[in-house]
């Protein structure tokens, strides 16, 4: 018998996973109304420091109960968590939830470090639970067009891939600037999604050979800095022999709010991702041959949820540890190194 079915003398009958949320700022409250929109799922336990965050959030969900610490939620009746806190926070907060047989979907990145998402990694193997990243930029209609262009090889040899994330104004909270509990700048919040929507496409090969430059206002930061960046540009060789550029920002002087974009090319064709009229949320695909252009992709597109939804929809369906979680490893793994750690 599942872990959610109730016995009622000789019958049982299934009922919703009962989730709990810890961390309802804006993004923890966008996915926890994502996750509810399933119908699939229980709001059981919000947990933020903010009372008026957490009175935000039980708009969503009245009858949830609001506890006052991550301890308190840990101590109730769940199925799964939605971890949306610093990151500095998200691998132990991850790791204790397992711990307890707790499933979990966490904002991204999941660990500062390799080591730390191998040791999420490890405890959702351990507990054979279900461990979700909130990977977004993955669900964008377009760049699943572009995966599965990659991957079918009509493309051809994939031999260089450039992906630019360039964010005009910067995150708002101060623990972003604290190396300690950031565990890096614009790499760590920006190009965690440029590796990981490079390396899912190419199908997760390893980093064979690394140059990295980062920059604070202007100035380079050292390896051994507490200072964190706010413009890197780094260039991967992978396994395949496919060279990788990265470059990403915060607040950089680009004319318009954001710069987005992810280009594929192969010596069959080439494909390319960008952001519509400097938009964080909206996005136009197309693959090229020589000259000519076809739209792979246009908006409107509601994507930024999909990750959260389809983590809830399959932690209803009874779905446990699934090993794809750890290709999450290898995005780590290429930070790392752009960090020279």
């Amino acid at each position: 018998m599942s872990e959610l079915d109730l016995d009622i003398g000789e019958h049982s009958v299934l009922r919703p996973p009962r989730i709990g949320f810890l961390g309802v700022g804006w993004i923890g409250r966008h996915r926890m109304k994502a996750v509810l929109d399933t119908g699939l799922v229980e709001a059981a336990v919000i947990c933020d420091p903010s009372p008026d965050m957490a009175e935000a959030a039980r708009e969503l969900a009245p009858g949830a109960a609001v506890v006052a610490s991550f301890e308190a939620l840990l101590k109730e009746d769940l199925d799964g968590i939605v971890i949306a806190t610093p990151s500095a926070l998200h691998a132990q907060q991850s790791i204790e939830a397992l711990k307890r047989g707790i499933a979990v979907f966490c904002q991204k990145p999941l660990g500062r470090t390799r080591r730390e998402v191998d040791r999420v990694v490890e405890a959702a193997r351990a507990a054979d639970k279900l461990l979700g990243v909130d990977l977004s930029y993955r669900q964008t209609k377009g760049m699943r067009s572009i995966r599965d262009l990659v991957r079918s090889g009509e493309l051809g040899n994939i031999f260089a891939v450039d992906m630019v994330f360039h964010n005009a104004y910067g995150p708002d909270k101060a623990w972003f600037y604290d190396k300690a509990l950031s565990g890096g700048g614009c790499v760590m919040d920006l190009g965690i999604h440029l590796a990981d929507l490079a390396l899912w496409a190419l199908d997760f090969p390893a980093v064979t050979k690394m140059e990295s430059s980062l920059f604070r206002q202007g100035a380079p930061v050292r390896a051994d800095s507490n200072e964190v960046e706010d413009f890197a540009v780094a260039t991967a060789t992978l396994s395949t022999g496919t060279v990788l550029r990265l470059t990403c920002s915060w607040r950089l002087n680009a004319g318009c709010d954001a710069i987005i974009s992810a280009d594929f090319y192969g010596n069959e064709g080439g494909a390319t991702m960008r952001n519509v009229n400097g938009s964080f949320y909206d996005f136009i695909a197309e693959r090229h041959r020589g000259t000519r252009t076809g739209v792979l992709a246009t908006p409107p597109d509601e994507w930024g949820g999909r990750a959260a939804a389809e983590w809830a929809t399959r932690l209803a369906a009874g779905e446990t540890y699934d090993p794809e979680c750890e290709t999450l490893i290898a995005s780590a793994a290429l930070l790392d190194a752009i960090y020279d750690r």
